[in-house]
């Protein structure tokens, strides 16, 4: 078996993702760079957007807010999230991220240990925005 290589990603290189709302970028993953324990990516999220609330049943969530100003739903309680700041939600707890300030918000996140398969790895809760939020970007 080969020993797998360093690879380096750019921002620019990933795909948006706006399923969920905001622009969630999967940068390191099995698909990209080969990983076996977990995944990175970096979440841009707009003045007034939200990443709509889910939970993950396989992994715990890393969070870090490089810029701007967020606030997480945690199971339901609202926390303020600001630069330089790290969260680590567990795995079944419910989460939301709203940006709630005037600039661009970027947070990076990791996921681990990996689902069985990728698509049982994610659990949408919501399908309308939460009153007061802006909607949830489509496709």
């Amino acid at each position: 078996m080969a020993t797998p290589s360093a690879r380096i990603v750019n921002l620019a290189e990933t795909p948006p993702n706006r399923r969920r709302g905001g622009d969630l970028r999967a940068m390191l993953t099995p698909a990209t760079v080969g990983s076996t324990s977990g995944f990175m990516g970096m979440a841009l999220i707009e003045p007034g957007e939200r990443i709509g609330e889910h939970y993950h049943p396989y992994s715990e969530e890393f969070v870090f807010v490089v810029a701007g100003d967020l606030e997480v739903d945690l199971d339901g309680e609202t926390h303020a999230l600001r630069p330089d700041q790290g969260l680590l939600i567990p795995r079944d707890m419910r989460h939301r991220f709203r940006n709630v300030g005037d600039a661009q918000a970027r947070m990076v996140f990791h996921l681990g240990p990996l689902a069985p398969r990728p698509e049982l790895g994610h659990v949408d809760t919501e399908s309308e925005p939460a009153p007061g939020d802006a909607p949830v970007a489509s496709p």
